[in-house]
């Protein structure tokens, strides 16, 4: 059974073909990054192959799509006809959640929530059509983000607004990043040898999430109706008083269309460091001395420090940390700092260990109480086992 999974990110394009039929195999892979700007990342390595690189113009999805197909037939298929079907980790639909075939009532269901999810939808169904248009017979599958937070409890998914709200247009906490906090989940229980712990699950990325997680099951998460709550993102605002956009359109004229633009695209580390919506760029510029930028990587740490203290204590205690994503598991700044001060709690981070980190590693200090790791987390391969099962019960 062969499986292309597509994982459309705020500002990425990752893929992975896989072989299930009678393992886990990776026929090929690649990722882009920088998608939408004229100096896009591309690596691409088929199985058994060296990993390509380059640098060149991603100006849309439109174009990434085009070249991972061009990849994808170089070598791991002779015509995209073999695919059994072709699996997205969808991210956000108005009374839709879990594994889902992606027909018109699905899509309709996520084009509802544009406004709510205007960096991830469209392209998402842009991206599910274009598939769909060049594999009319191939099934496209989804599975929703949401899914893996359909577990929390109303006291943690209830907004406190007028009830009317949840019940009358399903105002409520969602949560996202669920195939990677599911990972995180089961490989960080791998590594400890034990199911039953309590796990605070970081993905830290162009967006960014943290879950509380009880035995392998979501009890909160800090993603909400919609994915611009939270923690600062790339260029998204993260939680903010929900009176300053009142105060700026009402007081400086400030139109919906500028505050929707200014929160979505304008903030976030891009907008606090006035440098790049990009971490790796905004640390150098606070190497350099670049004082709104070391302003901007030290609220997202505390951001996430905060958070971590905050789910300890929703969970009644912590057993095990893990960072994810690629600012998660690659940014030895950003660990460093989010767990700083949080020693009390028995949170101890071996310097050496965090400076020289690997996938799936442990940072734990020897006298640590709290286990921590570094996980190279895997959606894709959580998305296509979703997607075989969906297919293989519909065929009984």
């Amino acid at each position: 059974m062969k499986i292309l999974v597509c994982n459309v990110g705020s500002t990425s394009l990752k893929y992975r073909l896989f072989d299930l039929t009678s393992g886990e195999d990776t026929l090929s892979e690649g990722r882009m990054e920088r998608v939408g700007t004229q100096t896009g990342a591309w690596q691409h390595k088929d199985a058994g192959g060296e990993t390509r690189k380059q640098t060149l113009p991603i100006p849309d999805y439109a174009t990434g799509i085009r070249l991972m197909q061009e990849a994808l037939l170089q070598r791991a298929l002779p015509s995209m006809e073999e695919l059994d079907c072709v699996a997205f980790k969808v991210v956000h639909a108005k009374g839709v959640t879990g594994v889902q075939l992606l027909d018109e009532t699905v899509l309709s269901a996520m084009a509802a929530f544009h406004t709510v999810a205007p960096s991830h939808n469209p392209p998402y169904i842009a991206a599910i059509r274009q598939f769909q248009e060049a594999l009319p017979n191939t099934p496209m599958i989804g599975s929703f983000e949401t899914g893996f937070h359909a577990s929390m409890p109303p006291k943690a998914y209830l907004y406190s607004v007028p009830i009317a709200l949840y019940k009358d247009h399903a105002i409520r906490r969602y949560g996202f990043h669920g195939a990677s906090h599911e990972y995180v989940s089961t490989r960080t229980a791998e590594l400890m040898g034990r199911t039953d712990f309590k796990l605070i699950s970081c993905h830290l990325g162009g967006s960014g999430s943290l879950c509380a997680i009880v035995n392998g099951k979501s009890v909160d998460t800090n993603l909400g109706f919609s994915l611009q709550c939270g923690i600062m993102h790339n260029n998204r605002c993260g939680d903010i008083d929900p009176y300053i956009p009142i105060y700026l359109m009402k007081d400086f004229g400030y139109t919906l269309e500028q505050i929707e633009t200014m929160l979505n695209k304008q903030s976030g580390l891009l907008g606090m460091s006035g440098v790049s919506n990009d971490l790796r760029d905004v640390e150098i510029a606070a190497e350099q001395g670049n004082e709104d930028a070391k302003n901007a990587v030290d609220s997202y740490c505390y951001q996430i420090q905060k958070q971590i203290g905050s789910y300890a204590a929703a969970m009644g205690g912590v057993d095990a940390i893990s960072f994810a994503g690629g600012i998660g598991e690659n940014s030895t700044l950003v660990r460093r700092k989010a767990l700083e001060g949080l020693e009390f709690m028995g949170i101890l981070l071996d310097q050496t260990k965090n400076e020289s980190a690997k996938p799936d590693c442990e940072l734990t200090a020897s006298n640590g109480s709290v286990r921590i790791f570094a996980i190279a987390t895997n959606e894709e391969i959580v998305v296509a086992r979703k997607a075989k099962a969906y297919l293989l019960s519909r065929a009984r």
